[in-house]
Order: structure tokens, then sequence, then C-alpha cells
């Protein structure tokens, strides 16, 4: 099936910003994991590498879900491949 140069640029958009965010997700669960002893300065009275495990990683997961399912509802209108409410 042949698909036109608009649906082409529908699914690269869609398959950039899912790789932006799937690197921040990666960033946020091994990068600073992996440096959290480092990390140990206070932040809200915490050590900030028990704050990162522990509220930060998931306030930040939380955000990425709700940034993308904005984003693909704003595409999805913008090439008119929107579901009907």
């Amino acid at each position: 099936m042949e698909t036109s140069p608009r649906h082409r640029e529908y699914w690269q958009r869609n398959l950039r910003i899912t790789g932006i965010l799937l690197a921040i997700w990666f960033v946020v669960t091994f990068v600073v994991g992996y440096f959290a002893r480092d990390l140990n300065f206070r932040f809200f009275g915490w050590p900030f590498s028990f704050w990162m495990g522990a509220q930060g990683a998931l306030v930040i997961y939380v955000a990425i879900i709700w940034y993308y399912a904005r984003y693909m509802n704003r595409l999805d209108q913008e090439y008119g491949v929107a579901e009907e409410e």
C-alpha cells in the first residue's frame, strides 16, 4: 500500500516525539539512578537522590504521559485523524 507524503509526515512527527520522550524516560530511569549516590545535596529537606528515586521519577513519568497524550491529540486534529467524541 502506497502512503501519501502527508501520512509519512504524520508518522515522522509521531516517531520523533516518541523517541524524545523515550530518551527522557531513559535518562530519568537509568542515568539519574546510576549517579544517585553522587547527587548528595538537599532538595525539599531530603537528599536529592532519595527524592528523585521515590518521588521525582514518578512525577516525570506522569508528565511524559500527559504531554504525549496532549501532543498526539493536537497532531491527530491537525492531520484530520482525530477520534470522534
